[in-house]
This record gives structure tokens, sequence and C-alpha cells, in this order.
């Protein structure tokens, strides 16, 4: 049977690295001053980044229900079945809109929520790519996308806390303080939550934090399985992602290669400029980094 593996850019498969994946992909909506655009369509990052540090309006909206099943008819008119791999159900409804709307496909689209997002999605469709060349189904792959889905965990540092306050996870007066005395919360996502699991002073020792943390993270998960580490940063800049990345690098040299990615602007939307990440991921089905 003919499977075809759909994901959303919150993952960062971009169109150009879905075309070499053999998979497609659904860009996400952004709304600036009240305008919907298209991650990588029509929105471009000097753009996004523009609206951000120019305090225009932007958020966040999950795709309309027509765009998401015009992409999976698209597909459907070539492949006999799909597996669909949107962002966590516990970040988004656009995974539980996503399994209405798959109702009326009799079977042909499987939605898998396996609580990803960003980098360790990206591994969750590499790993959809990987099982599909082992001769796995739609079904079978949902099935062992979400049986893994816990076992990853991703962290996040923002620059500034102005974006959090924006989406209502911080107060204006803790924003205020956090400015004046460089505070750095250290943002954690496990399944379907997401919360601080610490407060640093300055970018440098929330950086130092996080390495230090997500080690544990690392040798709990490479005792059982094989594992992703990746690194992600909403930067302007290609070098500082780069920076973040070889900073991830000798902290992990027992890893070998380490990819990063930009963050995509959903993410980004919310946790503003200069933001960095790190993921690490079961692995399935996968002896190196990507397809």
């Amino acid at each position: 049977m003919k499977t075809a593996i759909v994901t959303d850019s919150n993952s960062g498969v971009t169109q150009i690295e879905a075309q070499k994946m053999n998979v497609f992909v659904l860009p996400m909506p952004v709304i600036i001053e009240g305008q919907a655009y298209y991650e990588g369509i029509d929105l471009l990052p000097d753009q996004f980044f523009r609206a951000l540090t120019e305090r225009q309006a932007v958020s966040t909206s999950q795709p309309s229900p027509g765009d998401v099943t015009a992409l999976w008819d698209k597909v459907l008119a070539e492949y006999e079945e799909l597996v669909y791999i949107p962002m966590s159900s516990g970040l988004s409804a656009s995974c539980a809109t996503a399994q209405m709307l798959a109702e009326d496909y009799e079977g042909r689209v499987f939605v898998v929520d396996n609580h990803r997002i960003s980098i360790s999605q990206k591994s969750s469709a590499w790993d959809a790519v990987a099982l599909r060349e082992a001769g796995c189904g739609a079904q079978e792959i949902q099935r062992e996308l979400e049986a893994s889905g816990l076992d990853s965990i991703v962290y996040v540092g923002v620059e500034t806390l102005e974006y959090l306050r924006r989406g209502g996870r911080v107060t204006a007066g803790a924003a205020a303080i956090g400015a004046v005395l460089q505070i750095k919360p250290l943002l954690k996502i496990e399944g379907e939550l997401l919360d601080a699991c610490a407060k640093v002073r300055g970018t440098a020792g929330c950086k130092k934090k996080l390495l230090e943390t997500i080690r544990g993270d690392a040798e709990r998960l490479s005792a059982k399985w094989d594992i992703d580490i990746a690194v992600a940063g909403s930067y302007q800049d290609a070098a500082a992602l780069e920076d973040w990345r070889e900073m991830a690098v000798n902290a992990f040299p027992e890893h070998g290669n380490i990819f990063a990615d930009p963050l995509s602007f959903s993410v980004s939307s919310h946790v503003g400029p200069d933001a960095f990440g790190m993921a690490v991921s079961r692995r399935l089905a996968r002896t190196k980094d990507g397809i």
C-alpha cells in the first residue's frame, strides 16, 4: 500500500527538505496585524522578525479545516493512505481538529498524537519515513510514533520575558522584574506539559543550566534506545544558531552529529527573538540523523 507522510511546519521541515524526504508539510498560519501569512510560503524570516522586533501584533492560529483537508485530498489523489503528524495536542487544538476531520476519510488518514513539537517533531517525521521504508503501513506508523511519544523532552530558554507576557504565561510584574534582574526562565516541554523548570540569571547561565539539565535526560533515554539530540533557536543570524549548536556538540561529544534548526515562526511568536532550545528524543528504525 502506498503511504504518505504529512506533518506541519512546526516540525521545522522546510518545503525543500520535504521534497528530499518524500513527505508533505502543511504551512502553519501566523497572523501579523490581522493578516494571515503562511510559514515558508509567503512569510520569510526577515519579514517575520521585523514584525516581532517592531512590536507589531503577531499571533498564531491553528490551520483552518479547509487548508488541512485540501492538502490531504491532494495527497490522497496519489497515495492510498496518509499519516499526519501535527504539533502536540497539549500545545494546540490543531491535533484534535485533525482527528475529527480524519473521521470522514474512512480509514485512509491516521493522525498521530505523540506530544512533539519543533525539533522533536522533526525526529518523528524522520522516524515515520524510516518505518515506511521498513514496510510499515499508516496505522502501524501511527501506533509506533504514539507509543514512543513520551520518550522525548524539550527545553527552551528565552532572551526576554516580553513575549511570554504577551501570551499570558507570565505577569507584567514578573516580566518587569525579570528584565531588571536579567532573570531567564528555562522552560520544559514533556508530554503535554509546558512549564518553567528553572530561573537563571543571564543568557549564558541559562544555556549552561539547560545543558546540565538535559544531560540527565539524554543519559536516561540513551541507556535504552538510540537517540536524537538537536538544538533550535529563533535567531536572525545563522551564525548564532551555529554557535549554539557548537556548544551542544562540545557538551555531548559522545553523541556525534547534533542537528540544528531555526525555531518555527509559530513557536518563535511565543518565545521571541534569540530564544534557544534543545531536545533529546528516542529514535525509531534509524541508525543516523535524518534519512
